[in-house]
């Protein structure tokens, strides 16, 4: 019996030892596979810390990121988190933003109302808020939803973490906003950090609308081409701006919106203000899913010129493409081909495009590709000054500023009578003082009307050629 009870006894310590040995090493690999997740999301930080560094020229803010480039070495995550802190700024001219006396912060967004999601993505998402005062802004905040968040919890299961690797990419577009001011880039209207340490933060943005490209196409050329304008401006701006030239790697229409009919640049995370690092010339190949462009390495080992032509040729085949040979005035087909061929073939650089923009703009504006017009041409025409016509027998046209009748803009009487006589519908057009963004008159066209009304700021033009103001073509 007691050899038996022996072998038991020592069955059972040798069981308690395999079972002690696999949960020792059970543990182990969790606390190793634990660590691993832990470096991993460190070194994520870090990463992320370094895409911020350049853009950063505040003495202060330096200081405090290169404090805290080394915490997840020596000390828990969880209680040090890397913090980028935007309130440290100055002058303009060093470098750093000085928010102005408008500038909107945390204070101002405790009474506030949500009233429309403006928008989402992998990231962020956008909300349009109105604020105590009854002011709209838009708020841009971490999609606690979207895919970035999804995969970094999936991947290091650390949601105060996540929340703050995630933030970087809108810190980095914050930053960005306060060094690159533009027309046609949205004003950063103040941020609100998060006060609990989670690395979370706030942008407080010009409130835009999405850019509706089907919308845009359905609408008159001179709208079209003042977003196209807009947007070589932009590209313009960006090749010189004060970080050098920044690239739009993530160059789609939805990274815009439209702020009282200009196009304006929303999204600025993913951009980069570094031209890719070159040994040869092969390094330099600008690839496209339809075709490649290759420029030189420099001496300096840089592509020098990349980041100007990749924005250029996005903005060709995503914007140029549809918005700006369709229904273009005659005049100015010309130059609107050169600018397509010139684009398209990347020919010539962003100067060059700017200049032959601003060129068509000047000559639409001012009208003078209107000069082969014939004088004569409103001589066929009865003008009743005072007037406006009532009882209005419209029709459409495409595209119009009224989608209800026919609504164009002229440069003056005598481009308006041009255009009736080329439609067969037209007897008449009146012209009121409403301007467009160019200046230009709007023009409304009519099939016919009953009878005409006194209006100080209205003159109706009827055709000689009707017997009377009711008569239809």
């Amino acid at each position: 019996m007691s050899t038996m009870g022996s072998s038991l006894c020592a069955a059972a310590l040798l069981a308690f030892l395999v079972f002690s040995l696999r949960l020792f090493v059970n543990n182990w690999h969790f606390r190793v596979h634990k660590e691993m997740e832990r470096n991993g999301l460190v070194h994520e930080l870090n990463e992320r810390r370094k895409e911020i560094l350049p853009f950063l020229i505040s003495s202060g803010v330096k200081r405090l990121l290169d404090e805290s480039g080394h915490f997840g070495q020596h000390q828990s995550f969880e209680s040090n988190h890397l913090d980028i802190n935007l309130e440290n700024e100055s002058d303009v001219s060093s470098g750093s933003i000085r928010m102005n006396k408008d500038h909107i912060g945390c204070d101002q967004l405790v009474d506030m109302k949500a009233v429309d999601i403006l928008g989402s993505g992998y990231t962020k998402i956008v909300l349009k808020v109105v604020l105590s005062e009854g002011q709209s802004v838009a708020l841009k905040t971490v999609y606690d939803q979207g895919t970035d968040m999804g995969r970094c919890l999936e991947d290091f299961k650390d949601p105060l973490g996540c929340h703050e690797l995630v933030s970087f990419k809108l810190k980095k577009e914050i930053v960005l906003l306060q060094r690159l001011q533009h027309p046609n880039i949205i004003k950063l209207r103040g941020h609100c950090e998060d006060s609990v340490g989670a690395g979370g933060i706030t942008a407080i943005l010009e409130q835009g609308f999405p850019l509706q490209m089907i919308q845009l196409l359905q609408s008159p050329w001179e709208e079209r081409f003042r977003v196209c304008l807009g947007l070589v401006r932009l590209l313009h701006y960006l090749s010189h701006s004060p970080l050098g030239s920044v690239a739009l790697l993530d160059f789609q229409p939805r990274q815009f919106v439209m702020v009282s009919g200009e196009l304006k640049l929303t999204d600025l995370d993913d951009a980069s203000v570094t031209e890719p690092a070159c040994q040869m010339d092969q390094d330099c190949i600008l690839q496209f899913p339809l075709r490649n462009f290759s420029l030189p390495c420099s001496a300096q080992g840089v592509c020098e010129g990349l980041n100007e032509m990749r924005n250029l040729y996005n903005a060709y085949r995503y914007f140029f493409t549809y918005l700006l040979p369709h229904q273009a005035p005659p005049a100015l087909r010309h130059l609107v081909d050169h600018i397509m061929n010139s684009t398209g073939e990347l020919k010539g650089d962003v100067n060059d495009t700017l200049e032959a923009f601003e060129d068509m703009f000047h000559l639409y504006k001012s009208g003078l590709h209107l000069d082969n017009m014939p004088p004569s041409i409103i001589r066929d025409y009865a003008v009743m000054k005072g007037m406006s016509i009532s009882g209005n027998m419209e029709y459409r046209c495409w595209p119009s500023y009224n989608h209800q009748g026919c609504m164009l803009s002229v440069h003056s009487d005598k481009e308006a009578a041009f255009i009736c006589n080329s439609l067969p519908q037209c007897t008449s057009f009146s012209l009121s003082n409403q301007r467009t963004w160019t200046g230009r008159l709007l023009a409304s066209f009519q099939s016919g009307f009953s009878h005409l009304v006194t209006d100080g700021n209205s003159e109706v033009y009827l055709k000689k050629t009707n017997a009377s103001p009711g008569t239809t073509l």
